[in-house]
């Protein structure tokens, strides 16, 4: 590294996309003096998982996602997760509140939209499931405005295309949420960098990091130009590592003691994606249903109104797949080389536990164009397959962490991982990490620069209001908050 060209920055934060530009909107405001630089290794950010056709775009906050209330084998169900899930959303709104107050970024139609949440499922013992679910639910105040229904008249109120063409019959529940939204965090990605980028942030495209090494006290962090493969190393005393799917094999070059053990399981996927206005035009909600057995939770299949570039549109899906790569734009080689002889037992350990997942992924990889339609009927009885068209979606890495016995657990979820000095951080996994990405961040700062936490509190504590509270526990505090965020958002409340 000697021989290159060495620049100095207070931050280097990796990846373009809603995790970095999250934390670096948050340090721009923190403290404008430093350097911070941001890398992007495509010529575009947010061009990944956070672009909106790569993701789902709902605001995950557990108001429609089945996977966050499971049933126990008593048939309780437990709100404690989804209720956790919806806090963080919250946070999130919080933050991008005070972004659109403060003028830091732009009109938040750009990024964000009310779409009412909806969950759908139809069955005697699902429809039993739903109604236990949301009473646990809609006691607290982030729920409290929730509806349940069996009645095929309400369902055609709330959601005519998956009521139309449904036999009478048929047992049916559903529920209702006017607190939900969809979110282009692609857009909002774009929005945040460029917000930091007048602030004095730098934003490098093109900018692949190829290593990570210590310098002293510092990361060095060399990277290689796209766009004619010269080298130049970036040191700096704090690293985040938000480069989606690409974020294992860049803390596994690091070195750093914590990531010992962790592997990733890439999962890709398709979306159908409605051609025909007339029916974009009459569905107005994110309707999601129960996972096959099997299924991760990103592949929990869903009818969507979706906001992208202006534009509204309808999809459904995902239809997961599967394939090597680490990054939608990745290598074919990315899962054998993230393979290292300190995650091998946990990468081995994890096919048994997991054959379900691996049936489910062989089904969705065999299934025709058909088959796949035969999945949109069953929320949208009177689909015609000549409206739809395929797109694919964006890579997913599940995280294979170590347990205590140090085997490896396939979880669905999103995980920091933190060098114990502090210095280098990034986040693995995928759902609901758009969504959470800043109660994420929170947490990241926390962690990584506890001498500064305390200076900086105010500050945060402007962000982010109820920073270090519980809304859920608090009635009047969840219900002002909701109402200052949908007004500050431009969003029906």
């Amino acid at each position: 590294m000697a021989d290159l060209d060495v620049t100095r920055a207070d931050a280097v934060l990796i990846g373009g996309g809603i995790a970095s530009a999250t934390l670096a909107a948050m340090l721009t405001e923190l403290e404008p003096d430093w350097d911070i630089v941001v890398l992007e290794r495509l010529d575009s950010l947010g061009a990944e998982s956070s672009d909106a056709w790569n993701n789902a775009g709902t605001g995950h906050s557990a108001l429609c996602e089945l996977n966050y209330t499971p049933q126990d084998v008593d048939g309780s169900v437990s709100p404690a997760k989804a209720i956790a899930i919806n806090e963080q959303f919250q946070v999130s709104r919080q933050f991008w509140t005070h972004l659109v107050e403060n003028d830091r970024i732009g009109d938040p139609s750009r990024f964000i939209h009310t779409v009412p949440h909806m969950s759908f499922v139809h069955g005697m013992e699902n429809a039993d499931y739903l109604r236990r679910r949301h009473e646990a639910l809609v006691a607290n105040p982030l729920f409290d405005r929730m509806e349940f229904t069996t009645e095929h008249a309400r369902l055609a109120e709330w959601a005519p295309l998956v009521s139309e063409g449904r036999p009478v019959t048929e047992t049916i529940a559903a529920t209702w949420s006017p607190d939900g939204t969809d979110v282009d965090f692609g857009a909002l990605t774009r929005e945040m960098l460029d917000f930091a980028s007048r602030a004095g942030t730098t934003v490098a495209t093109g900018s692949e990091v190829v290593d990570l090494r210590r310098m002293g006290n510092d990361w060095g962090v060399m990277v290689r130009s796209t766009a004619d493969d010269s080298l130049r190393v970036v040191r700096a005393p704090f690293v985040f590592v938000g480069a989606g799917g690409y974020a294992l094999p860049l803390l596994q070059k690091s070195g750093i003691e914590e990531i010992r053990g962790f592997g990733g399981f890439p999962i890709s996927g398709q979306w159908l994606r409605c051609t025909d206005p007339a029916v974009i035009a009459r569905h107005d909600a994110k309707v999601y249903g129960k996972a096959a057995v099997g299924a991760p939770p990103m592949s929990v299949p869903h009818l969507d109104t979706r906001y992208v570039g202006g534009k509204r549109s309808l999809m459904f899906g995902p239809y997961a797949g599967w394939s090597p790569k680490f990054l939608k734009s990745g290598s074919y080689t990315d899962l054998f080389e993230s393979i290292k002889p300190s995650n091998l037992t946990q990468m081995m350990a994890v096919a048994p536990p997991n054959l379900d997942l691996m049936v489910y992924l062989g089904s969705q990889l065999a299934a025709t164009t058909h088959k796949r339609f035969e999945a949109l009927l069953e929320y949208m009885p009177d689909a015609d397959m000549s409206d739809w068209e395929e797109v694919t979606a964006g890579q997913r890495v599940q995280v294979i962490a170590p347990d205590k016995k140090k085997h490896g657990v396939l979880q669905f979820g999103t995980q920091l991982i933190t060098a114990a000095d502090g210095s280098i951080g990034g986040m693995l996994g995928a759902s609901p990490g758009a969504s959470t990405a800043t109660s994420i961040m929170l947490t990241m700062l926390e962690k990584m620069f506890p001498q500064r936490i305390e200076a900086w509190r105010p500050a945060l504590q402007q962000m982010v209001p109820s920073w270090g509270t519980h809304l859920s526990e608090d009635a009047e505090l969840a219900h002002r908050t909701l109402e200052r965020t949908a007004a500050a958002l431009d969003l029906a409340h």
